[in-house]
């Protein structure tokens, strides 16, 4: 198992299974993600939840909120709350402290951290999850371990598999320039690698998810 949500596992496989490969953006050079550099930059407005989702992160809390407390984390008492518009759920965020953001933080980004970052930038599911042998990201949401990949939903056509670019972020809008794009592992870097090979783990474990060799295909 790659990951404890089942429903979410079960519409990836078979968004990966359909999905076209953008061999381009893949390709674009990329930097590997480093806490002590981005400082979690990716995290800063919480993660959006299904409904599987929100009930893992709950029931684990309900166990093992003196663990979450024991790794320095102020949770509040709601840790997932309704989204903004109404439509969903998300886990909540805080103030962050200057010294918790990177020295490049993007300006229109709101200064704030999901609640479940450590002051150094780490992530306490995904903490839990190592530290029980779980696995890098099982207790995780899917979004927030794949990133910065998408599988990005296309009208008539296969789901594609791909990065966005500054010019094509979804989140862009006027006053707005994107999410991913201006994250560190999500724009492109020119002092970076191809994100294949950057983005391997990540490759490797849609590819098990799916039944289908990502990394092979990237690399014919």
């Amino acid at each position: 198992m790659i990951t404890a949500y089942r429903q979410i596992s079960e519409i990836v496989r078979e968004q990966i299974r359909a999905a076209e490969i953008d061999h381009e953006a893949l390709r674009q050079p990329i930097r590997a993600c480093e806490i002590s550099r981005c400082r979690a930059t990716c995290c800063h407005d919480g993660v959006y939840l299904s409904g599987e989702e929100k009930e893992g992160i709950e029931q684990l809390l309900q166990s093992q909120r003196p663990v979450f407390d024991s790794y320095g984390l102020e949770l509040p008492d709601d840790v997932i709350i309704p989204s903004p518009k109404g439509q969903g759920w998300k886990t909540a965020t805080r103030l962050a402290k200057e010294v918790e953001l990177a020295t490049d933080y993007p300006s229109h980004f709101p200064k704030t951290r999901c609640v479940f970052l450590d002051d150094q930038g780490y992530c306490g599911i995904q903490r839990w999850s190592m530290e029980n042998q779980r696995g890098d990201w099982f207790d995780k949401p899917l979004t927030c371990w794949i990133h910065p990949l998408l599988i990005q939903k296309r009208p008539g056509l296969p789901p594609l598999l791909t990065l966005v670019k500054p010019e094509n972020d979804p989140q862009k809008s006027e006053g707005y320039p994107g999410f991913a794009s201006c994250t560190h592992c999500g724009r492109p870097d020119a002092g970076g690698h191809p994100a294949y090979q950057v983005l391997q783990s990540e490759l490797e474990a849609l590819s098990i998810l799916a039944g289908r060799d990502l990394l092979g295909e990237l690399m014919r």
